[in-house]
């Protein structure tokens, strides 16, 4: 059955293979992105099903104006993000702000324009793409890391405030996947210099730079999941993607249990006692 599927980040990489998918089995799509002439070029312009509009994710009032024009949203896709690459100390405050504002706040902005209408309908699905370093943190993520786990809590937790008015929501876990989120337009590297980093520093950027376009992960099939997902009554509320992350998301879990095992002696005793009172 036909839907309105709202894509964020729908200009290149992975929001142009959902938008791609969506419109080829009959979806009415709104694509989106901070350049609207070049997403709908790269859609292969004027299309019946295609509505194109400007949103920058960092900005409600783009949202909201986005969501104005176009009303009924069945189905939102917050795919639109970036990657601010380093170490803790070499990445600057405002970088580590900026990358905030664009992969937790940017997905809440959209969100908190879509609810209403979804509430409205008592129906609708929010995805929401996060990544594998939103469950496992890694080298060279700090920043990056944050803002994912941030979105894994937010997307965890709003399932319940939603779920009331037939609103699902889906968390997904992609792992390396050959989208061109390595690209220079959406990594950016740390603008500091630390001596004590510096051996590490230079060939950990070479190190991704050498990745992009080598990951193992192919988005068209990505899209065509995410699709199948946002079809079924019943969504899951996290689909980690890709061989690769469900290797990594199974070991944090072992991981996770070993800590909390861990923690049972020092830990599993520290109940108030009012017997002391």
């Amino acid at each position: 059955m036909s839907k309105v599927i709202l894509v964020t980040g729908a200009g290149r990489g992975l929001g142009t293979d959902i938008a791609r998918q969506a419109l080829a089995v009959g979806h009415q799509v709104v694509a989106t992105g901070r350049r609207p002439e070049e997403v709908e070029t790269t859609l292969g312009g004027p299309q019946d099903n295609l509505l194109v509009t400007r949103l920058d994710v960092t900005s409600l009032e783009d949202a909201q104006a986005a969501i104005d024009r176009f009303g009924r949203i069945d189905v939102l896709i917050n795919n639109a993000g970036n990657f601010y690459a380093g170490y803790f100390e070499e990445i600057t405050p405002a970088q580590m702000r900026r990358q905030m504002e664009t992969n937790l706040f940017g997905p809440m902005n959209v969100t908190r324009a879509v609810l209403p209408v979804m509430r409205a309908r008592r129906a609708g699905h929010v995805i929401t793409i996060s990544s594998t370093a939103g469950l496992v943190g890694m080298e060279f993520c700090a920043a990056y890391a944050a803002s994912k786990f941030g979105v894994e809590g937010w997307m965890e937790s709003l399932r319940y405030d939603v779920e009331p008015y037939n609103i699902c929501t889906t968390v997904v876990e992609p792992g390396f996947f050959r989208t061109e989120l390595l690209v220079d337009g959406s990594t950016t590297w740390p603008e500091l210099s630390i001596d004590d980093y510096a051996a590490r520093t230079a060939p950990t950027i070479e190190g991704w730079k050498r990745m992009n376009g080598r990951q193992g992960g192919d988005p068209a099939k990505l899209a065509r999941a995410l699709l199948t997902l946002a079809d079924q009554d019943k969504p899951p509320q996290r689909f980690v993607a890709g061989a690769d992350a469900i290797e990594a998301v199974q070991a944090k879990a072992q991981e996770l249990l070993a800590q909390a095992e861990a923690s049972r002696g020092l830990g599993g005793d520290l109940a108030y006692d009012d017997t002391h009172a």
